[in-house]
């Protein structure tokens, strides 16, 4: 596999439930996962091991502020969107802990109170267009992390036209993370340089 995303032809019906099907029988390669973006079935890798650092630090500060009930994981799961007709696997997701007790790989993405994509050249549209619409009708708060330009957005008060909010800071400056987690994010460590290491 390469490090570009993959789109795999859909059956003519396109049909949201037959495509959400064949992701749950796609045998991808380790390291990689299947999401459901743009109406096709896209495989890309999974984040960069130089991002760990970065990703630990946002699940270790959001934990103490998630909301009662609700899970910070950066496990490999699938969130369903199915009046748009998507399912997506984010870098770091927060959702009501319920989400995980039905049967199946996929969960609901109306379980989600937060999500966190860190960008890769690949996968950075994405993340900035297809994933920014829908998560903006849906989900309370939306961090991305842009690894290339060195700054977080956080998008917040969805609708059914989209974020009405949002904030940009470069890494290093504290971000407000909105309710309902309400707390001063430390951006500090997220900045990678091109050796690996994580700015101190």
């Amino acid at each position: 596999m390469s490090e570009r995303p993959a789109a795999i032809d859909a059956p003519p019906a396109g049909a949201f439930e037959d495509m959400l099907r064949i992701v749950e029988e796609l045998d991808t390669p380790d390291g990689y996962k299947a999401e459901l973006i743009r109406g096709k079935i896209v495989v890309s890798p999974w984040s960069k091991l130089r991002y760990k650092r970065a990703m630990k630090s946002l699940r270790l500060q959001l934990e103490p502020h998630a909301p009662t009930g609700h899970d910070v994981d950066v496990a490999p799961f699938l969130f369903t969107f199915p009046g748009a007709g998507r399912g997506f696997g984010p870098d770091l997701h927060v959702a009501d802990e319920a989400a995980f007790d039905a049967e199946g790989r996929h969960a609901d993405g109306a379980a989600l109170s937060l999500v966190a994509e860190l960008t890769s050249v690949s996968t950075k549209d994405a993340d900035w267009l297809d994933k920014l619409d829908v998560y903006g009708r849906v989900v309370p708060v939306y961090l991305v992390l842009d690894m290339q330009a060195e700054e977080i957005t956080a998008f917040w008060d969805p609708s059914a036209k989209g974020y009405r909010s949002r904030t940009t800071l470069p890494f290093g400056k504290p971000l407000h993370v909105p309710a309902p987690f309400d707390f001063e994010l430390d951006t500090s460590r997220f900045a990678v340089h091109p050796d690996g290491d994580v700015q101190q």
